[in-house]
């Protein structure tokens, strides 16, 4: 494994250049990262505009799904590292241009091939891993739906497009008469067209985690060492990320076990960055659920909660330079929403967010909203965790998207 990158001046000869596919909110902070450590960036989406766009040393909008148009855009720009940010990517052509040393693939584009698809990761983790996992079975049609839940799934249980992001297309089926209007649901929330869902037996857990993962490499030893966060607890509601706080309490046992289930998962996947390892947790049991191979959007906590967030170790780790996930106190993040559907909205509220004691915001600058689109996040630190939740919750209730007509 090669030691750190060496690192140029932007907009020059000696640049050392990312470039990042998918620029959303969690893409735009990489990009900051990245930048405050010298590297120049190139960002990537599929709309103009995008918050990373906004940040970033050039853009493009290209579809990603398009295998040539991504080829030939790599080709152009020569990136030494491309750090997909999101699924809806030709992950086959990651593969070749990996393949023909064009580009380092982050964390590989194996790893990207199997976590873009839930059934990729899915088999790996249960099948040739053995990890504990929910019970599950895959539908190409509702009638395929219908007969793996009548075959042992059983009620309730969760479907979900296995491509997609932020709880899109995901929902709870809980009798015969919502097993249509959950696979209408799932087809049009998936990242790509086509039917193909992840149906999975429903698990009474006490509460779910994220578990940040970092595979960096060792100063000491110069090769890569798996490095955990502390774990972030969360809210979702229809699989989408409302809340989350850190650090999540958790008995010692379920600790270790998350950790030792987190490290095979990862390195399975090889490579080198942050990894998100989503975990439900009963008592001292733990079960796999998913795992993005790049920052979490529940660990925008971490902008408040740890000496470095998971961006700035995301750009570290892949930099090959050291990391440090030490918590440096207790934080949690709370969701801001759209609200309505528009083009360019503006905020009210801003002053009153701010004055929430230890408070602060991200807003993510999308250039169009809808009713339940992601649009900001309200971040708050106390003296608990429970402190820190009020606070951040407050602080978001007070931001009020308006039309700006």
């Amino acid at each position: 494994m090669p030691h750190s990158k060496r690192i140029g001046t932007p907009l020059s000869a000696s640049a050392f250049k990312v470039m990042l596919l998918g620029a959303g909110e969690l893409g735009k902070e990489v990009i900051i990262a990245l930048q405050r450590l010298g590297v120049e960036v190139i960002a990537v989406d599929r709309y103009a505009n995008a918050p990373g766009h906004q940040v970033a040393h050039r853009s493009h909008v290209i579809d990603m799904t398009d295998a040539q148009a991504l080829r030939a855009l790599v080709e152009q720009e020569r990136p030494d590292l491309i750090v997909p940010e999101i699924e809806a990517i030709a992950t086959d052509a990651l593969a070749a241009i990996e393949a023909d040393g064009v580009a380092e693939v982050i964390p590989t584009a194996r790893a990207t091939q199997l976590t873009m698809n839930r059934e990729g990761i899915r088999c790996l983790a249960a099948e040739e891993l053995g990890v504990a996992t929910s019970p599950y079975a895959f539908a190409e049609s509702c009638a395929q739906l219908q007969a793996a839940i009548d075959g042992g799934i059983g009620y309730p249980c969760v479907i979900k497009p296995v491509m997609s992001s932020s709880g899109k297309g995901q929902s709870v089926i809980r009798s015969e008469a919502d097993v249509a209007p959950a696979w209408d649901y799932a087809m049009a929330g998936g990242r790509v067209k086509g039917g193909r869902v992840i149906v999975e037996g429903f698990i009474q857990f006490d509460y779910e985690i994220t578990l940040l993962t970092v595979r960096a490499i060792n100063p000491a030893t110069g090769l890569v060492d798996t490095y955990f966060c502390e774990p972030i607890g969360h809210v979702q509601v229809n699989g989408d990320y409302v809340e989350s706080w850190q650090p999540q309490p958790m008995a010692t046992l379920a600790l270790q076990r998350s950790r030792d289930i987190a490290h095979r998962v990862t390195e399975a996947l090889g490579g080198r960055g942050v990894f998100g390892v989503e975990l439900f947790i009963k008592g001292d049991e733990v079960w796999f659920s998913e795992v993005s191979p790049r920052p979490h959007d529940t660990g925008l906590v971490t902008l408040c909660s740890q000496r470095f967030s998971e961006f700035e170790l995301h750009a570290r780790a892949i930099l090959g330079l050291p990391v440090d996930t030490g918590l440096r106190e207790p934080g949690a993040s709370a969701v801001i929403y759209g609200g309505l559907d528009e083009a360019g909205i503006a905020f009210e509220g801003v002053q009153q967010a701010l004055a929430v004691p230890r408070s602060d915001l991200r807003l993510f600058g999308k250039p169009e909203s809808f009713a339940k689109r992601r649009m900001g996040v309200a971040l708050a630190n106390g003296s608990s965790i429970a402190e820190a939740r009020q606070r951040a919750t407050a602080a978001a209730a007070c931001v009020k998207p308006v039309s700006s007509r």
